[in-house]
């Protein structure tokens, strides 16, 4: 009887801190509709997968214990999951996980630009990782909505859920693109758009994205990390730069 006393109050101990072991659900949602060719593409997944690796946001998210997944979405009905919901638990997860976004073949080339439907399944995704405390979607775009559902109709739905939208405006052919995403893409408390010139732009702008909704708010309550990060000399000078660009 004492043991079972004992085991009982061990798993008691246990249990909330499985409830609350992660702290961030991510969807990545990325554009690969008709406006996008074949270098374009390579740059967003190849950018994606060095902010995956940069130092300060790789020790963030094994920090956080962060489930990430990957959509690829374009027109009406053309929504792939493409990384299905990936534990972040060593540097090791971050860096195969980011060999898997750079691997990853484009599933569609001419189609159009249902952003509604992104967010639709994007939203429908959380429902299996209900244990995460923060719920974030990562949604990069270079034109207007144009099929399907409007991205503001479903802001109810996300709201409801806790789901946060920030988003990333490549303006490389639309100019007024972030204004438009601040209108009707994004919501949450914070939420926020980075605006990308272009798609050369791209990678050090999906890197500051990920630094800013991943890294500074996981600083913000989780506990010190113990486990060094690798090449503490590259991330120590790239935390000096991210100081600089969020003074």
């Amino acid at each position: 009887m004492q043991y079972l006393r004992v085991l009982i109050c061990c798993l008691s101990l246990l249990l909330p801190r499985l409830a609350t072991a992660c702290d961030l659900a991510l969807v990545l949602a990325v554009d690969v509709s008709g406006s996008v060719d074949e270098t374009e593409y390579r740059i967003q997944m190849d950018g994606l997968a060095e902010g995956l690796r940069d130092g300060i946001v790789s020790e963030a998210l094994v920090r956080a214990e962060a489930q990430i997944l990957l959509i690829q979405w374009s027109g009406t009905r053309r929504q792939e999951i493409s990384i299905p919901w990936t534990a972040l638990q060593t540097f090791e997860d971050v860096e195969a996980l980011a060999q898997r976004v750079e691997l990853t073949p484009r599933p569609w080339r001419n189609f159009s630009t249902a952003l509604g439907e992104a967010l639709e399944l994007a939203s429908l995704q959380f429902n299996q990782v209900t244990e995460c405390q923060r719920r974030v979607i990562d949604l990069s775009g270079d034109g207007f909505s144009n099929e399907g559902i409007a991205p503001r109709a479903l802001h109810p739905e996300l709201g409801a859920k806790g789901i946060t939208v920030n988003a990333i405006a490549i303006e490389q052919s639309e100019p007024e693109l972030t204004a438009y995403f601040y209108e009707n893409v994004i919501r949450g408390e914070g939420a926020f758009v980075e605006t990308a010139a272009n798609f050369r732009d791209y990678p050090q702008k999906i890197r500051r994205k990920l630094i800013r909704e991943v890294a500074e708010k996981t600083a913000d309550f989780l506990p010190p990390f113990n486990e060094p990060a690798p090449d503490l000399q590259e991330f120590a000078e790239r935390g000096a730069d991210s100081a600089k660009v969020f003074q």
